[in-house]
Formats: structure tokens, C-alpha cells, sequence
């Protein structure tokens, strides 16, 4: 007897079909799993045999073999419960087969019988649209998740029975379906703003110019001066996210199994904080089976880096590759995945050990040689990637004690989409959606500048001795001021703002 049922699993953020052949042959009683099967598809088997008995329906006391195809893939999970089950209630012709070609079923069981929600579920159900088939048999839990695809049926699910009930005509289920236009009115909303923050307003404007060019941003002040707090609100500036980018941002997420129950898609930027502690698998992604890391869960979005100097060496030297090419590659033995990782990387450190150098209500016990040695756990090429360095001195006391409102983040994100257009038309065509993505070639032709402001930068350079680097992150910041401004040309004054943004530059030359 031998039953065939669709199934899926991910590779990558992307999810492909599996076959799920059921045999049940006469022998001495046996259960094989083939197929690469990793630890919890070799455990299943209990499950399955425990969730078909408790739901009333008798287990073959034969030679049972399910293959799972293609069999040179890794399978990992518990997704498979509800199709290997599926798959000998069919071979026993409990279930009919009718429907098994029509439909991809994927669950988590109990040993009651209850289906449980799995990771996942949005890149399967784009799988099973594109495959042209009819919808998708799921664990009610992940059923909004997977109703943001359309062109096919989300079918929940509460325990095997439904599912047996189903397949055999006797029960009717109703599609699960989202009404996106909705979803992103009403969950497109953020629970900080930028009127929170008392005074730093060149930090603001800062940081608005940064969300405007799409620039890498480090913020050096002591402790207590907002640092976090301000990255933290810069989410509620940048572009509202598309469809398209909402739909990437949530597969990765889907993938982590990191979507809230009974939610659907990520419609807010993401913001992700990870400890200083972390490794570099964690940041960048690893593990025998590659899963994505902190860089990816933040693609279209922010990664913040809190005390950066603190951070391992070498998980910082990782991150080199996924802000120069948006993506990144992680190679083993057995497989090469790639991920996306486009996202503005902010990071925050003190001047110094102590975190009191150039501050004036408190005295800084750190020598030269110890600042300088603590600045320079932040290698070159990394610094290479960041365009803007604002210091954040400490909030003043009539600052903390003003009752005026700061700007709201609406108000300012209204400027951001304006230059952020203006930037869209500019590198039509060429594959460039801000300035922060220029190269060589485009900051020539799209950052020209005029005599009076090359004699500025060259007295500039000359006289706060900034590096060799700065030149060309100085006129990309630049264009992007002038952008703010609606100013077709690069003038003078933009290039004094810019230039006032690489105070590390100038530190560390004193």
C-alpha cells in the first residue's frame, strides 16, 4: 500500500515541495524514516503513532517507510507530524486520495492529536502559489501568516481529524484571508516618537539626514545622553516599507519562527539590539544548517550596535561583507545560503573607557594611550563603511526640565520621503535607491561641487586632518542636505554640515 502527500521545508528564506511517499509493506513491525531526516523527523514517528491512536484511528501493526524527496536535502523540524500521518491513514484508505495532489500539508502534532504551530509557514505558501496549486493545509496559529500570499486557499487546522474530515468531503473549513490594505493602516505604527527626546537637536537633525541618504550613523557621547534612545526612534523616520519589502522582512522572520501567534506581516521597520556578547554566527548567521543572523532579521531596517568597542573583534570584522554587497553568504560542508541584509547600521560607544573624556560636568580618568587603544578596536575598513560620526553630549538640566514638545517623527519623516524621491528619480535605472549606495563613479557625476566649496573642503581637510576616507563620505552626506533642502546643486553650507559629522575623524588625529 503506498500513499503519496505534498509537503514543504525551507532552504534559506525560500521553501521547495516535498514528496512525502508513505509504504506500508507486510513485515515485522517497523517505522524508517528516510530522506535525511535530522533529530526531531526521526522522533516524529512517536508522535505520529500516538496522535493517530488518541484520535481514534488504528495504527498498522506492519512495515511502515516514509521518504521524504528530494532525499538529498537536510529535513529539520517538526512540520512533517500532519503529512506522515496524512500519508498512512491514506495507504490504509482511511483517507481518500483525491486531494492529496491539490493541496501542501504542513503541522506540528501533539500527542492528543492537536495541530501545532510551525516556523516558516509565509515561504511555503508562497511555494505552494507559485507551484500552481490549490491552497494549504496549516496549524490555525499560522494561517494569517500565510493568508498575506493570495492566489491560493489557507485552510487551519485544529487537530488531525479536521484534516482526515477535510480530505474525505465531510467537513468544510473556510479559507483564512487578510485584507492588507487594512493591516497596513492599522499596524503601521510605532510606540516611540521623536518628541520624546529632550534637546539634542543637532542629534535629531543628525539622524534625520542620516534616514534621508540611507547613511551608516556612529554616535560617541557619555553615558546617559540618549544615545539609545534616539536610535531606538529612528525606525519612526524612515520610508514606510512596500509590500515587497514587508513580505522579505517577514520571511526571514517567519523562517526564525520569530512571528507573534495569529499575526500576519511585518508592516514596521525592524529594529534589532543585539548584546555585545554575541558571537559571529549569531550576527551574521551560521549553524550546521545555516539560519539567518542579527543582520538579516534587521534587513529594511536598523541594526543597532550599543557600546561598539565592547563587541568581539572579529563578529565586527564579519559584518564588512553584508554592508558592502546588502546580502550575506554563509558556506558549510553540506550547503551555501544566502540572505539579504540591507540595513542602516547605528552604532553607539563612549569617547573613551570611562565615558566621561571631553565631557565637562565630569572628570575623565583615562590616559591618551588608553583612549586611543580602546578607539582603535574599531578597525579602519569598518569605519570605511560609516558616513556620519555626531558626538552626543550629556542633556542639560533646562533641556530634562522644558516643557516645550520636541518635533513630532511625522514631521520629520515628511521631509525624509521628499528627499528620499528626489533620490528615487536621480538613480533611476541604476539599481541605487539612496545616496548612501553611490560608489566612486556616481559621487563624480552626481556630487559636483563648485570652486568656493573645494577650497572649503580642501581648508577642511587640512585643517581638522580628517583621513583620506572622509572626502568621499563628506560629499555623499552632502548631496544628501541638499536633497533635504530641494537644492539642485551642492552648496557650501551643506558641506559645513557635513563636514561637522566626522567628529571621530578629527579625535582621533588629536
Amino acid at each position: 500500500m503506498l500513499a503519496k502527500v505534498l509537503s514543504s521545508a525551507v532552504f534559506g528564506i525560500d521553501a521547495y515541495v516535498v514528496e512525502v511517499e508513505v509504504d506500508i509493506a507486510q513485515g515485522l513491525p517497523a517505522f524508517a524514516t528516510v530522506g535525511l531526516p535530522e533529530g526531531a523527523v526521526k522522533e516524529s514517528k512517536d508522535r505520529v503513532k500516538a496522535a493517530i491512536k488518541n484520535c481514534g484511528y488504528d495504527f498498522p501493526v506492519r512495515r511502515i517507510t516514509v521518504n521524504l524527496a528530494p532525499a538529498d536535502i537536510k529535513k529539520e523540524g517538526a512540520a512533517f507530524d500532519l503529512p506522515m500521518s496524512i500519508g498512512i491513514l491514506a495507504a490504509t484508505e482511511v483517507v481518500q486520495k483525491g486531494k492529496l495532489n491539490q493541496y501542501f500539508i504542513v503541522g506540528e502534532l501533539s500527542l492528543d492529536g492537536q495541530v501545532k504551530p510551525i516556523k516558516g509557514t509565509l515561504p511555503i505558501a508562497v511555494a505552494a502559489r507559485d507551484g500552481g496549486y490549490r491552497g494549504l493545509l496549516l496549524p490555525r496559529e499560522n494561517a494569517k501568516e500565510a493568508a498575506v500570499v493570495k492566489g491560493i486557499e489557507i485552510l487551519p487546522l485544529d487537530t488531525l481529524s479536521d484534516c482526515v474530515q477535510f480530505l474525505n468531503g465531510n467537513l468544510h473549513i473556510d479559507p483564512v484571508t487578510v485584507n492588507l490594505d487594512e493591516l497596513f493602516k492599522t499596524e503601521m505604527n510605532y510606540p516611540v516618537d521623536f518628541n520624546d527626546v529632550k534637546g539634542q537637536e543637532h542629534v535629531k537633525r543628525c539622524l534625520e539626514v542620516a534616514a534621508a541618504g540611507g547613511h551608516n550613523v556612529i554616535m560617541i557621547g557619555p553615558p546617559g545622553s540618549g544615545k539609545t534612545m534616539l536610535a531606538k526612534r529612528l525606525p519612526t523616520i524612515l520610508p514606510d516599507m512596500n509590500f515587497e519589502e514587508s513580505l522579505e522582512t517577514t520571511k526571514i522572520h517567519s523562517v526564525m519562527g520569530l512571528i507573534p501567534p495569529n499575526s500576519s506581516l511585518i508592516v514596521t521597520r525592524p529594529f534589532r539590539n543585539p548584546h555585545h556578547t554575541i558571537s559571529d554566527a549569531g550576527l551574521i548567521g551560521g549553524g550546521q544548517i545555516p539560519k539567518p543572523g542579527e543582520v538579516s532579521l534587521s534587513h529594511n531596517g536598523v541594526l543597532f550596535l550599543d557600546e561598539l568597542p565592547e563587541f568581539k573583534k572579529n563578529v565586527l570584522e564579519v559584518m564588512r561583507q553584508p554592508l558592502e554587497e546588502e546580502k550575506v553568504t554563509i558556506s558549510r560542508a553540506a550547503t551555501s545560503l544566502t540572505y539579504p541584509a540591507r540595513f542602516m547600521l547605528v552604532a553607539a560607544m563612549n569617547p573613551c573607557p570611562c565615558g566621561y573624556y571631553s565631557d565637562p560636568n565630569n572628570e575623565c580618568s583615562c590616559t591618551l594611550p588608553q583612549i586611543q587603544r580602546y578607539r582603535s578596536k574599531i578597525s579602519g575598513p569598518l569605519m570605511d563603511r560609516i558616513d556620519i560620526h555626531i558626538e552626543v553630549p550629556a542633556v542639560k538640566y533646562r533641556d530634562l526640565a522644558s516643557r516645550e514638545a520636541g518635533e513630532l517623527s511625522k514631521e520629520m519623516k515628511k521631509r525624509i520621503d521628499s528627499a528620499r524621491k528626489i533620490q528615487l528619480n536621480r538613480f533611476k535605472g541604476l539599481k541605487i535607491y539612496c545616496n548612501a549606495q553611490m560608489t566612486n563613479r556616481h559621487i563624480k557625476k552626481f556630487c559636483e561641487i563648485d570652486e568656493a566649496s573645494q577650497k572649503l573642503l580642501e581648508t577642511a581637510i587640512d585643517k581638522f586632518g580628517l583621513s583620506a576616507r572622509a572626502y568621499t563620505r563628506i560629499l555623499k552626506v552632502a548631496r544628501t542636505i541638499a536633497d533635504l533642502e530641494n537644492q539642485v546643486n551642492i552648496q557650501p553650507s551643506h558641506l559645513s554640515e557635513a563636514i561637522q559629522y566626522r567628529s571621530l575623524d578629527r579625535n582621533l588625529m588629536a
